[in-house]
């Protein structure tokens, strides 16, 4: 029996590669040359993505035996999963993966927006000795309102406690038995000295925080977003952030990466990073063993094909 063809578009750990190579027929492909992917998914049982790989209805269109689509990382945003469903293709993540590294670094960021660190790295390395510039706010008795309680919301919210903040949390779907207090969005904003984003970018959140979100916030307060570009309305919050009806922002996504088009990066006081909340060692590992262990699974439910007739 043949072995399935399985196509990596984006690099796994050595580990998680070897443990496909034991049953499968790997092959390397650039998910960012489309016309390589669509050669290569021409025979493929399953297709292993990261984020550089659009897995799209035309890239469908060109698998006709595909089975399965594992994305290893968290978000699902590159894969038409709609269409994947339609097709019977089963869709597979490793949504536990980049947990404690987004969370570690969510913290990270709002501890450099409040002491203005980046700010002052910078003028210290400009031979400047301005300390009364770089006057901070200590967490200890602020608010911080944390937008979806999944589970990055949960282990940024277990750090934050002990950094002996107030918690809010707006999420309407999600089990608050922890000690967190549960408000409106609106509240939320108008009473938080940070407010955190971590939920998935769907129709629905799409364009959350705009204008009139913006407006509620105090002027001191810092905003930041580890979850997904284009849940912030990025014009809006240019507009405030130069006018002063915002503290700062600390920015990990953007609605369109890299943000060659946005305004924010430029901005005094924004933070901007290039989308690194699950660049770590650990969370790669986690995210190329999960996916793998996943497809390996669904390629085992495959039904073996009828002997042939001599």
């Amino acid at each position: 029996m043949p072995s399935p063809i399985v196509i990596l578009s984006d690099v796994l750990p050595d580990d998680a590669v070897a443990a496909l190579k034991a049953t499968c027929d790997v092959r390397h492909v650039d998910g960012r040359d489309r016309p390589a992917l669509f050669a290569a998914l021409s025979e493929a049982d399953a297709l292993i993505v990261r984020s550089g790989t659009r897995v799209d209805a035309e890239a469908l269109d060109r698998a006709p035996r595909l089975k399965v689509v594992g994305r290893a990382g968290v978000g699902l945003d590159n894969v038409d999963t709609a269409t994947a469903a339609e097709r019977g293709i089963t869709v597979v993540n490793a949504p536990d993966s980049n947990t404690v590294s987004v969370a570690e670094l969510t913290v990270g960021l709002i501890l450099a927006s409040a002491r203005h660190l980046t700010a002052a790295a910078r003028s210290l390395e400009a031979g400047e000795w301005r300390r009364a510039d770089f006057v901070g706010l200590e967490l200890a008795g602020r608010t911080v309102g944390i937008v979806g309680y999944g589970r990055v919301g949960r282990q940024v919210a277990r750090r934050l406690a002990a950094f002996d903040m107030r918690i809010l949390v707006h999420d309407p779907y999600a089990d608050t038995a922890d000690d967190v207090q549960r408000v409106g969005l609106d509240e939320l904003l108008a009473t938080s000295d940070v407010v955190t984003l971590h939920l998935p970018r769907t129709p629905g959140t799409t364009g959350l925080i705009g204008a009139r979100e913006l407006s509620l916030m105090r002027p001191t307060a810092y905003l930041v977003n580890t979850a997904r570009g284009g849940i912030v309305d990025e014009a809006a919050l240019a507009e405030a952030l130069r006018e002063g009806r915002l503290n700062g922002a600390a920015l990990d996504v953007y609605a369109t990466e890299p943000p060659v088009a946005s305004p924010l990066p430029a901005l005094p006081n924004v933070l901007g990073i290039p989308h690194l909340g699950a660049s770590t060692p650990d969370a790669q590992l986690r995210a190329g063993r999960d996916v793998v262990a996943k497809v390996l699974a669904e390629l085992a439910q495959l039904p073996t094909p009828a002997p042939t007739a001599a």
